[in-house]
């Protein structure tokens, strides 16, 4: 959020940081568009928590395009896509078009094999290039691996959503093409 609308968001690697739906005007290319970010999916809540995170997530019922971003450093990754998966689905969202954004690859860590070893690889044996070649790639049509706070491959990122943003709003307003040169 803070670096696509050039704001300054409380941000911090900790359970409940982001308890509100904050929302931002960004601007990508010439572009216009509002970014909101939810609370993050947290599993095994207590239950007379639920329903106040939930109704936290009206935003994604309203969005147009959602944007998963995940802590591709934290050791359970691949089960909280499930959960978010599985939040989407019980929203009515699922089908909702989804670009997913591996975050902190620069923290991204891994422990390499000796030559000899013969034993199955486990997930903590994954190099990072090859996990971007794995299933992961394929979880949505638009995967990306960034680092917001080293700035990597934001130029990508942002191509990317300006052109998914893009489009969609040419399925919304097709007459609308003053923002942009639709002949691109």
């Amino acid at each position: 959020m803070n670096l696509l609308a050039k704001s300054e968001v409380f941000a911090e690697n900790k359970l409940f940081a982001t308890l509100d739906t904050t929302v931002r005007k960004v601007v990508v290319e010439n572009l216009p568009f509002l970014l909101a970010d939810t609370v993050g999916f947290i599993r095994k809540l207590p239950t007379d928590l639920v329903d106040s995170f939930k109704s936290t997530l009206d935003e994604v019922r309203e969005a147009d395009l959602l944007l998963h971003v995940v802590d591709i450093s934290h050791p359970d990754f691949e089960e909280q896509i499930q959960v978010v998966n599985q939040t989407l689905k019980d929203l009515d969202c699922a089908e909702k078009p989804l670009m997913i954004v591996f975050n902190k690859i620069d923290n991204y860590r891994w422990e390499e094999k000796e030559a000899d070893d013969l034993t199955p690889p486990t997930k903590k044996n994954i190099p990072l290039d090859e996990l971007k070649r794995t299933w992961m790639a394929k979880e949505s049509d638009d995967c990306l691996f960034i680092s917001a706070k080293r700035k990597e491959n934001i130029d990508e990122f942002r191509d990317t959503l300006y052109r998914k943003v893009r489009e969609l709003h040419v399925q919304k307003y097709p007459y609308n093409d003053f923002l942009y040169n639709i002949e691109e």
